[in-house]
This record gives structure tokens, C-alpha cells and sequence, in this order.
């Protein structure tokens, strides 16, 4: 019996072999995802994606005439990342890896009459189901943004100073822990008020993430002091600092996928501010030591 793989151009079946292979796998990710979730609505929208996946792949079987595995790692990969940082980022991130597929459906369109169909379907349905999703984490994102940027800002600057005031590592890193936990606590509080005179139900959490997330940044960017030998403050200083761009960096890329929002912009605002108050905190250390005449 002749299969639809004998009427393809070897380009086509290659690409067709490719993408029931990524079919089949994207519909593993998806399916492992949704079997670790609460029963509700996005659980049901991940089934959904699934079994389209899985349909697609069975669609272009029926060319190659092929039984194929997925991709293991990738699917360890993927699902190790939802339990982590959330479905929302580890989905989102899968599918910007995965290009446009109408253009390499548009390649093959002419051998293959469903590609154009399934195409539509993985630009528009698949997408509108992904938007969909209702992630918990990323409703308190505001308040996440906002104890990370004070606490990087704040904190920073801070050390900074003190690094140069006091020059000493576990004095700096205690004077930094204590203004950093105290700090935490205001903040926290300061959300939870904000958000409880806003009218959110969910104030408490609000607080919770804002205070999490801040006392975090605290813990990071002490560590070096706490690290390193007394007389190393200014190694201490560099490692901080190299500490509050990845934090930026990390968590600018994080919200940029999960959220949909420009990477570099907002990159370069955080990062340009907290260095910029780092360096004036630091001068002002100088000045401080310098006018006061204070040896310690």
C-alpha cells in the first residue's frame, strides 16, 4: 500500500519527521504539566493543548509513516522548570523557542494540504489557550517588582556606602543585615496596607511576596561579606554588585517571558538605577569618612 511519505520531496518529510517529533513532545510537556496541577481551569486548558499536540503529531505520522519518541530531556527540562518558576514561564518559554510555524509550514504547504491548518492552529488557538492561563504568582507580580527594585536600590546603595565608611566585612554585612530585615518589614507592611486601602482580598499575600522577595535580595547581596576574609571588603563590594545585575538580569528575563513584556528597557532602567545610587551611596561613604574623621 502506497503512504502519503511516497508523494513527499525529501525537504518535506524532513520537515514533517522534525515536527511530529516536537508535536509529540510538546504534547508530553504539556500533559505532565497539567497531571501535577489542582483539577480547574487551567488544568483542563493544558489537556486541551495536549491532546492537539498529540493529534498534529498522529497527522503528520500518517506522512512519514513513522513511530517516533519524544524528546526525554526536553520533556524533564520543561516540567522541572513549571514546578519551579511556574507553568506560566516554562510554557511561554517552550513556545518562544519554537519560531513561527507558519513559516515552516509555508515551506511545505504545497505537498502537504493540512499544513495550513495546522499552522492556524498553533499561531492562533494554541495562543488564545495560552492566554488563558491564570497563574496565581503572577498576580502579585507588582508587588514582587517592587520589594526586588527597593530592595536592589535601597540595599545597594547601602553597602556600598558602608564599604567604604566602615571597611570591615562582618561589620558591613551586619549593618547591612540589620537595615535590610528591618527594611523587610516595613516594606511587607507597607504593601499590606497599600494593597488592604486598594480594596484587594488579597493583601495579606500582596505583603507576603513584597517581604519574600525583598528579604531575598537582602540575604544575596550580604553574602559576599559574610564570605569573604575582614580585609576584603572591596572584593566583597565587586561581588555585590556583579550580584545585583544578575538578580536584575534574571529577574527582568523571567517577567519579559512570563509576562510578555520588553526585556532590554526594563533591564536597563533597574540596572541603571541601582548602580547609579550604588555609586553615589559609595561617594558618599568617602565624603562621610573623609569630613567626619571617623576611624574604625
Amino acid at each position: 500500500m502506497q503512504t502519503k511519505a511516497g508523494t513527499l520531496s525529501e525537504k518535506a518529510l524532513a520537515v514533517l519527521s522534525a515536527m511530529q517529533i516536537n508535536e509529540l513532545t510538546e504534547s508530553h510537556i504539556y500533559n505532565g504539566i497539567a497531571k501535577r496541577m489542582k483539577a480547574g481551569e487551567n488544568r483542563d486548558i493544558l489537556l486541551r493543548i495536549s491532546q492537539d499536540e498529540r493529534r498534529h503529531a498522529s497527522i503528520w505520522q500518517g506522512y512519514t509513516n513513522k513511530d517516533v519518541q519524544p524528546k526525554r530531556f526536553k520533556v524533564f527540562w520543561f516540567i522541572f522548570l513549571a514546578r519551579v518558576l511556574g507553568f506560566t514561564f516554562a510554557i511561554k518559554l517552550m513556545e518562544r523557542g519554537e519560531g513561527n510555524a507558519s513559516e515552516t509550514y509555508a515551506a511545505i504547504d504545497s505537498e502537504v494540504p493540512e499544513a495550513a491548518t495546522v499552522a492556524h492552529e498553533e499561531d492562533v488557538h494554541e495562543q488564545a489557550l495560552i492566554d488563558m492561563l491564570d497563574e496565581e504568582r503572577l498576580q502579585y507580580v507588582g508587588s514582587m517588582v517592587l520589594g526586588l527594585s527597593d530592595a536592589l536600590v535601597e540595599l545597594s546603595g547601602t553597602l556600598a556606602g558602608l564599604t567604604l565608611a566602615l571597611q570591615h566585612t562582618r561589620i558591613i554585612a551586619l549593618s547591612g543585615l540589620i537595615t535590610g530585615i528591618s527594611a523587610t518589614l516595613s516594606m511587607a507592611s507597607s504593601e499590606y496596607l497599600s494593597s488592604r486601602s486598594e480594596g484587594n482580598p488579597n493583601a495579606v499575600k500582596s505583603g507576603l511576596y513584597t517581604g519574600a522577595v525583598y528579604l531575598l535580595t537582602v540575604a544575596l547581596l550580604v553574602l559576599p561579606y559574610l564570605l569573604l576574609p575582614v580585609e576584603g571588603y572591596f572584593i566583597a563590594l565587586a561581588i555585590m554588585l556583579g550580584a545585583v545585575i544578575l538578580i536584575i538580569l534574571g529577574f527582568t528575563y523571567y517577567i519579559s517571558v512570563a509576562k510578555d513584556v520588553p526585556f532590554l528597557k526594563r533591564f536597563g532602567e533597574m540596572a541603571g538605577i541601582s548602580l547609579a545610587v550604588a555609586g553615589l551611596s559609595f561617594l558618599i561613604g568617602i565624603a562621610v569618612k573623609h569630613f567626619l574623621g571617623i576611624e574604625i
